[in-house]
């Protein structure tokens, strides 16, 4: 499985949706996550592929992880998992 296809799985699984309800343009927001699902989901993803996302849950605005649409978790999560197997 792909890092695209296991985010998407994990952000479907805290929206209560299908996978194939979630696309990349897809923002939090619009998928009915709230801040918590949010965390929520990071965690899932950072137990998934066993790293750790420089996410700051109390203020994600100033997060340097960009958390804008579903397309730029995934770019963030394919940039740290890359690094991480470097």
């Amino acid at each position: 499985m792909s890092v695209k296809d296991k985010v998407i799985e994990i952000i479907a699984e805290q929206a209560v949706l299908e996978p194939s309800d979630v696309t990349m343009d897809s923002t939090l927001e619009d998928l009915g996550i709230d801040s918590l699902g949010l965390v929520e989901s990071i965690f899932a993803i950072e137990e998934a592929f066993d790293i750790s996302v420089p996410f700051n849950a109390n203020e994600p605005e100033q997060s340097d992880f960009d958390i804008s649409s579903v397309g730029k978790i995934v770019a963030g999560i394919e940039k740290l998992v890359a690094e991480q197997h470097a």
